[in-house]
């Protein structure tokens, strides 16, 4: 089945490789499921799954600070809604296309169901890099992305965040577009800020929904966090709140990275080198290598930090930073458990080995949930028109992350005991939309 299927898929998904790939690790897991529930297959659920309700591809004109018009492309996927409104971030990032925008946006769909929020998939972005922009060129582009992209969303219909290269200040420069073209102040887009609308934890929480997750696993094989080494990868958003996290419940996080390579801290990222980070790349956008040159610590140029051994791994900055021989690197020098900050950061051989060791393994569309999960959670503060403290915010943080994971154990659980959160994750964001396409109909 899973050969065929996804030869009909590539056929019809040319040189889209990240798509295909995300597809079959779903297909792969789901295969026995559907054998055993066929009500599945005869009302062809992958089939339409895996098609775009809507794909929408726009071009973005905007001029820099000499006047020289520049011309993007924008793009917004919108997946799947039939548990909710299309939700899911907006990346800018040179390597943007359709192939990247479609895996992401197919994965948004079972990480949203995941979160038992009433959240369809979606995704969207553009080829435009903002580093090296001034504000005003950012600003700009932002503009006239939203002139075309406001006609597409709406808060009952679709609502975008961010993702890589979108933060705080795009956000804020489309909202301050969508409200005037639209003369509507809706929640529209999440991660929004403070005073306009947005929801305390928004920035942490993919970061310490991947360190819950984490908690939850080790729980199962009674490990407590305390004293463990964890190598962590990136250093936007993500990396940081995990270390935050992780240091919080007592772990060591000795490791970050950006796109030129990363530094070793032996010692630990402790919270007054986490504020140095934090600084360097949220205020300056500078390179990790400054924190280095800071600390007294290594730097290795140019390479990924999966060599250091440690207890517990966060990848937490893009798709495939890990494959196969990173993988063994790790389960070889006592990983017990890795957590995905990021998309889809593992290749399928990668993973292979992972669940071949038996290490806790959690896949991004599970582990990484509490950044789309806390989303929702503002989504839900905005048509309320309230704001919850930070304290009930986390709690409703941890706890979604608890019922993710109990759903992967309900569905990911083998005869020897060991949970395959690979499966759990897809099987269990898969039978809820599923449900709810069989209930609605062909739509």
């Amino acid at each position: 089945m899973v050969k065929e299927f996804m030869e009909k898929v590539i056929q019809k998904n040319p040189g889209e490789v990240e798509f295909h790939q995300a597809v079959r690790e779903v297909v792969e897991s789901l295969e026995p499921f559907l054998v055993k529930n066929p009500q599945y297959t005869k009302a062809k659920i992958l089939e339409r799954i895996v098609e775009p309700e809507r794909v929408i591809m726009f071009r973005v004109p905007w001029t820099n600070d000499k006047g020289e018009i520049q011309i993007n492309r924008g793009f917004r996927i919108q997946m799947n809604s039939a548990i909710g409104p299309y939700k899911g971030g907006l990346r800018f990032h040179p390597t943007v296309y359709l192939g990247i925008l479609k895996f992401l946006a197919f994965e948004q769909v079972f990480k949203n169901s995941l979160t038992g929020l009433p959240m369809g998939g979606g995704k969207g972005g553009s080829d435009f890099d903002p580093k090296g922009k001034s504000d005003n060129e950012v600003m700009r582009f932002c503009q006239s992305f939203m002139t075309e992209l406001c006609r597409h969303i709406g808060a009952d219909t679709d609502v975008p965040a961010g993702d890589i290269g979108v933060g705080g200040r795009e956000i804020g420069y489309m909202y301050g577009q969508y409200k005037r073209l639209r003369n509507e102040f809706t929640g529209v887009l999440t991660g929004k800020g403070l005073a306009w609308g947005g929801s305390l934890i928004r920035p942490e929480a993919t970061g310490y929904g991947a360190t819950f997750l984490a908690i939850e696993m080790l729980k199962t094989r009674n490990i407590s966090p305390a004293g463990k080494i964890c190598a962590v990868s990136g250093s936007g958003n993500v990396a940081q709140y995990t270390i935050e996290k992780l240091t919080q419940l007592g772990a060591k996080a000795v490791t970050l990275s950006d796109s030129n390579g990363f530094i070793h801290d032996p010692a630990g990222i402790d919270a007054k080198k986490l504020e140095f980070v934090m600084e360097l790349k949220n205020v300056r956008r500078g390179r990790i290598k400054e924190y280095a040159d800071k600390f007294n610590c290594d730097y290795y140029e140019g390479k990924r930090p999966w060599g250091i051994k440690c207890d517990m791994a966060f990848p937490s900055a893009t798709q495939n930073e890990i494959d196969k021989q990173d993988a063994e690197t790790l389960v070889k020098n006592g990983c017990m458990c890795v957590s995905e900050g990021a998309n889809m950061p593992s290749t399928p051989e990668a993973v292979e080995v992972f669940l071949k060791g038996k290490i806790l393994y959690g896949p991004g569309k599970a582990a990484n949930a509490g950044g789309v999960a806390t989303s929702g959670l503002e989504m839900s503060q905005n048509s309320l028109r309230l704001s919850w403290t930070r304290e009930e915010v986390e709690k409703r943080l941890q706890d979604i992350m608890i019922n993710i994971h109990d759903t992967c154990v309900k569905y990911g659980k083998e005869s020897d005991g060991f949970v395959n959160y690979v499966n759990g994750a897809n099987i269990g964001g898969f039978v809820k939309v599923a449900d709810a396409m069989l209930a609605q109909g062909l739509v």
